[in-house]
């Protein structure tokens, strides 16, 4: 019998020989063992690991920070543009519930909070869009890990925060033109409520709702296909709205876009009365909560240098 190794698709194969007489004639049989195929490995996970949900953050802030001021402006304008087509699906859905509102309001809030801004942050991140509210967070983050300066924080916000506003203006006229909602009852209570409420209690909102939001975006930065990014979307969003929390970008969609339909509502109310409380509210839950607590755990700060 004889032994040798031949090569194959999957590696060498040991072929053995062996002659056998039958009769006066001489028999070969050959067999041959094959190494068995690699088992698959395990598939990978479609989230970044926490520690690394961190910088992908911290990462993100310094590349949208550094931009040309022209291209956060034209970024943030599709990006309030895109919250205000969430904002009008949300209107369009669970704002036009009145009898649900009226006999199980819970489950009418949470249509309201299902159907609506998760798609319009969906928007956002998968575009490449900006939005004030995630750039709290993300360009923070980057201040803790000294990739940018204070100088790069007030361009991103304060470029962002216009253009959102712009944005959400523009589509706020174009879907009052429309009049796809011109007889409907939920723009204008909707407007109303949310000038109607104590600045404090809009400030604790904005805090709430923003710490919610820019853990969507911390999540879904760190997805590695849409399935998931629209996973981690869609339990913070529609938890937000469900809980009644304010939102600064939505707002300048959802007010303008009653008042326009007739609410009765100044324009004063709407910049002192709301968006100037819930703009600080959602700076507090972005920028010192959501950044600042995952840069003492994941990233620099607080850390003392090692000492040489």
């Amino acid at each position: 019998m004889s032994l040798g190794f031949v090569q194959s698709g999957f590696g060498l194969r040991l072929r053995s020989a062996k002659t056998a007489s039958d009769g006066g004639r001489r028999v070969r049989f050959v067999t041959r063992a094959v190494a068995a195929p690699t088992a698959p490995s395990a598939p990978a996970s479609t989230i970044a690991p926490a520690p690394e949900l961190y910088k992908i953050a911290s990462d993100l802030g310094e590349k949208n920070s550094k931009k040309p001021i022209w291209k956060i402006f034209i970024s943030s304008i599709l990006g309030g543009a895109y919250i205000g087509y969430g904002s009008l699906l949300a209107l369009t859905v669970g704002g036009a519930c009145p009898g649900l509102l009226a006999t199980n309001p819970g489950l009418q809030q949470m249509i309201f909070g299902a159907f609506g801004l998760p798609f319009g942050l969906m928007l956002v991140l998968v575009t490449g869009a900006e939005l004030f509210t995630g750039n709290t967070m993300t360009v923070s983050a980057a201040f803790h890990e000294k990739k940018v300066s204070m100088g790069d924080i007030a361009k991103s916000w304060i470029v962002s925060f216009i253009g959102n506003l712009v944005g959400s203006l523009l589509l706020a006229y174009l879907a009052a033109a429309s009049g796809v909602l011109a007889t409907a009852a939920g723009p204008l209570a909707v407007a109303k409520a949310k000038t109607s409420l104590p600045f404090i209690q809009l400030l604790v909102r904005g805090i709430l709702c923003n710490w919610l939001v820019t853990a969507a975006v911390y999540m879904a930065s760190g997805a590695r296909d849409l399935g998931g990014k629209m996973i981690a979307i869609w339990f913070p969003i529609s938890a937000f709205v469900a809980m009644k929390f304010e939102h600064s970008v939505a707002n300048m969609f959802m007010i303008p876009f009653g008042i326009m339909l007739g609410a009765g509502v100044s324009w004063q109310s709407f910049f002192l009365g709301n968006l100037l409380p819930v703009t600080l509210g959602n700076i507090v839950g972005g920028a010192l909560i959501m950044a600042t607590m995952n840069a003492v755990i994941f990233g620099s700060a607080l850390k003392k240098k090692a000492v040489s």
